[in-house]
């Protein structure tokens, strides 16, 4: 007698005739989760591939406060501005060197004719106060399995082969500044090549989550992910007041810009907040060129990071999430989001993340930003360089902002590169539209 066998549906093998296939989601080499507890310890764990095997989590508790470390990583970005940015050559009297710009080292982005063993003793003290902040501050609490941990870390960071590096935390600190124990990093490169290779952003890729995890849907479940456009789709966000002589790379950025590509141009607040409010925002690479500083809140909270482009409205995590809206995500592309914005100084207490990851959380793949007062020439560089690599497709924004780290250091011996960092986005890569044989 024939009956009705009950039948389970578990694949759907013509969704994929429908669909855009997964995509491929690359574990780290190595995940440095970080977690901050109510400012009395932190909790830290790494795994993945570099770590080795053990039987156990490689966990532990450090019994550091939270906001001296934070303090700690301000301190860092001072002294890159103080001892780099602002260096000014003196002699025995103090009297400024005859034949020598005012600010050598931030009014020229080529440093090879500056004075070798000059530049070696500033690198040498960056990569001395980022191996402290590294294992003074965060690693430097004494315990047995501290050092252990620390270790192991080392012995990971050390390697010569770069690696793929993700931190998981909500604690920011300045990763590709931070720098291994001198002892560690020796090999081939001269009297200032052994410097870089102390920075861990000299050594590898890294991207520092600051504890944002957007819930996105599952790509092939995703009602929004459609193929890519059929010219890359690019926005400028810019104050037209910097630079008005011409005087950096910032024209050749924006042909770069829009060379190619569809290009969207935004000099005024509200032409961006009208992009976010709108949820049809199609780019997939925003570059802002702009001025940025910390403003102060009345509930003496840390102070917010604010951009401004030509009309001077300030643009913060406050105005982002306000405008990002419920319904969907307003960045629908997930878009890189390069912030080449420099600000004045920082304060003890600023969260210098805060906004990036706000315009994570609105749905941007990742977010590229200095982490320093970044000099206009060689930020108009860098910008230069990382866009036109970045447009090619070819390369994914860890190896970019890898690779630059390396070519600035190697080529032109300016370790600014180094204060370059991504939030999220190791892995984010501009996708460009095939067209198939006629």
């Amino acid at each position: 007698m024939a009956r009705e066998l009950l039948t389970q549906i578990v694949q759907d093998p013509s969704r994929g005739f429908t669909r855009r296939p997964d995509l491929t989601v690359r574990h780290p080499d190595l995940v440095l989760a970080l977690d901050a507890h109510a400012d009395d310890h932190i909790r830290a764990r790494m795994y993945g591939p570099a770590a080795p095997p053990s039987a156990t989590e490689h966990a532990l508790r450090l019994n550091v406060k939270p906001a001296a470390v934070t303090a700690a990583a301000a301190h860092l970005r001072a002294l890159w501005k103080r001892e780099l940015v602002d260096f000014q050559p003196v002699d025995g009297r103090g009297i400024p060197v005859g034949g020598r710009p005012y600010f050598p080292y931030a009014t020229c982005p080529d440093l090879t004719a500056e004075p070798r063993e000059e530049l070696r003793g500033i690198l040498d003290e960056l990569a001395r106060q980022g191996s402290h902040l590294l294992y003074g501050e965060l690693l430097g609490d004494g315990g047995q399995g501290t050092r252990r941990f620390g270790e192991i870390l080392t012995g990971a960071l050390s390697r010569e082969e770069p690696l793929r590096i993700r931190v998981d935390s909500d604690l920011v600190l300045p990763w590709p500044m931070l720098a291994l124990p001198e002892d560690t990093a020796s090999g081939p490169g001269g009297p200032v090549g052994d410097a870089f290779r102390r920075f861990l952003g000299y050594r590898h890729q890294i991207e520092q989550t600051g504890g944002h995890h957007p819930s996105l849907p599952d790509p092939a479940d995703d009602e929004h992910a459609r193929l890519p456009p059929p010219l890359p789709v690019v926005s400028l966000n810019h104050d037209q007041g910097i630079d008005p002589e011409g005087a950096t790379r910032a024209g050749e950025v924006e042909s770069a810009l829009a060379t190619g590509t569809v290009r969207v141009e935004r000099t005024r607040c509200d032409e961006l907040l009208g992009a976010l409010r709108s949820g049809a925002l199609e780019e997939q690479l925003m570059y802002f060129w702009c001025h940025g500083h910390f403003r102060p809140v009345a509930d003496d909270s840390a102070p917010l990071f604010a951009v401004r482009l030509s009309d001077h409205k300030d643009i913060d995590v406050r105005t982002v999430l306000t405008e990002r809206g419920v319904a969907e995500p307003p960045l629908p592309r997930r878009p890189l989001v390069f912030l080449n914005a420099c600000y004045a100084g920082l304060p003890a207490d600023a969260e210098p993340a805060r906004l990036g990851g706000a315009l994570i959380e609105a749905g941007a793949g990742g977010v590229l930003g200095p982490q320093i007062e970044m000099p206009r020439l060689f930020a108009a560089e860098y910008a230069h360089a990382y866009i036109t690599r970045y447009l090619g497709g070819r390369e994914t924004a860890g190896e970019i902002v890898h690779g630059l780290a390396r070519h600035f250091a190697d080529v032109w011996s300016n370790p600014l590169g180094l204060a370059y960092a991504l939030q999220c986005g190791m892995d984010s890569r501009l996708e460009r539209a095939t067209v198939g044989p006629p």
